[in-house]
């Protein structure tokens, strides 16, 4: 009887996938994922190569950095024999990470999945443990370990600010802020990582090395020197040297392309019984409104853009953004550090929401996307589905339970509600299109964020 019910569970599972991946596809081939723009100005682009250097220049190594420029040699003129890191790196412009159809996207994730790691070190800052791993090809990668069984709710007890970082939240960030047509979050990939073969040996960490032990049924652990939850009660440990972990490529190095952090106007007090202003200010956004840079331009927009995002996966911990800071306030927020996302599928937080409701403000493009996967033939919760079950990890278990997924179809549900409330509420215009007189320079890129 066990065998028939399990044998039925996979074949309606398999069935699910198999329908999902063709609503995955037919998403993004759809128009509304696919409106043309115009060619991207030189200046749009975050970095750019240097075609030509002297004999004299050359280096052994395969390249080399000067000011906001990568320099290569001759034989690397051609971007097909850049390493995919790089080409991710050359790829970031004014409005995006990455392209919606990104050729190079299949081999980076390949290699954050399976390439070698040459050397493993604790990223320091932050309140809990972080890797940085380094490949033979300079890319590097920042690492989130597995710290919990993927399918453990938050303790309703916890606050926001106690919670751990999930390594199958980052992964499904990526996943879903790809299919809400942002790509905003950088590509991130779910690996079992070897702690003894891909950290232990290779590190030069020499307090990382330090922290190694192995638990009383011989499973190799380490838990490293931070703020919160840096020891042996919370050592991460392998089985008994396997250990699932998230891989996020790592963005230009700070010397190359500088970033700005923002506070963000509805961040939370991180307190236990202080509330924020926009918690007891009835006409809170007016004043945001009112302050640079949300005074002109998309950025409120584009802000909500990742309340809807943080409000889908019930991340409570938006404190702060980050842009390229050589775009100025012309360009797209940068959605990192979700670790903290998908706690929680048996209740949706609605403060989360709060900026949407109290500026009633959506862009758009946004809004007809949301729409599009409320539909049967686009729903949320299977594109999901299909689009995690491409990642290394959904071999081991899938990457998101069933009550997420109907959480995702839940919550979009009441983004659309919200919005329409607003429309029925305000006078005055709800839905903001992307016209090129908000960004004359752009041309026609009225696609903005497509």
């Amino acid at each position: 009887m066990l065998t028939t019910i399990v044998s039925r569970y996979s074949t309606n599972r398999s069935e699910l996938l198999e329908s999902g991946l063709s609503k995955l596809k037919a998403l993004f081939d759809h128009p509304l994922c696919n409106i043309p723009g115009s060619p991207i100005p030189e200046e749009d682009w975050l970095l750019k190569v240097i075609p030509k250097v002297k004999a004299s220049e050359k280096s052994s190594q395969m390249w080399s950095v000067s000011y906001n420029s990568y320099w290569f040699i001759p034989v690397l003129l051609n971007s097909n024999s850049h390493p995919p890191w790089l080409r991710f790196h050359l790829g970031i412009s004014r409005w995006q990470l990455y392209p919606h159809h990104d050729p190079n996207m299949e081999a980076l994730t390949q290699q954050l999945a399976t390439h070698r790691v040459v050397s493993a070190v604790q990223k320091s800052g932050g309140t809990q443990l972080k890797l940085v791993m380094s490949f033979p090809n300079y890319g590097k990668a920042m690492v989130k370990p597995m710290k919990q069984d993927r399918n453990d709710e938050t303790n309703y007890n916890l606050y926001y600010f106690s919670d751990f970082e999930r390594h199958n939240a980052e992964i499904a960030a990526f996943h879903l802020d790809r299919i809400l047509g942002y790509r905003r979050v950088p590509p991130v990939v779910g690996r079992l990582v070897d702690v003894v073969k891909e950290v232990k040996e290779v590190t030069t960490d020499h307090k990382l090395a330090r922290t190694f032990f192995t638990s009383p049924v011989g499973n190799v652990c380490f838990y490293g020197q931070c703020s919160y939850y840096c020891s042996t009660e919370h050592a991460v440990c392998g089985r008994p040297r396997n250990l699932e972990a998230s891989l996020a490529v790592m963005l230009p190095d700070i010397s190359l392309a500088a970033r700005r952090a923002w506070r963000s106007p509805w961040r939370r007090s991180y307190s236990r019984s202080k509330l924020a202003k926009w918690e007891t200010e009835p006409d809170y956004c007016s004043k945001v409104k009112k302050t640079p840079p949300y005074n002109k331009g998309t950025r409120l927009v584009d802000f909500m853009d990742m309340v809807i995002l943080d409000f889908l996966m019930s991340n409570m911990d938006r404190h702060h953004y980050e842009t390229f800071e050589k775009f100025g306030n012309r360009t797209f927020l940068l959605h990192l550090d979700n670790g903290r996302a998908f706690g929680r599928h048996s209740k949706d937080e609605p403060s989360i929401l709060s900026p949407l409701e109290q500026c009633c403000r959506i862009r758009r493009s946004t809004w007809l996307r949301l729409r599009l996967l409320s539909l049967p033939q686009y729903r949320l919760s299977d594109v999901m589905r299909a689009s995690l079950s491409n990642d290394p990890l959904h071999s081991v278990a899938p990457l998101l339970s069933e009550p997420h997924l109907a959480a995702l179809d839940r919550r979009l549900k009441t983004v659309l509600e919200t919005v329409g409330r607003c429309q029925k509420q305000r006078q005055e215009s709800v839905i903001v299109c992307e016209q090129a007189q908000l960004f004359p320079q752009a041309g026609s890129r009225w696609t903005y964020g497509m």
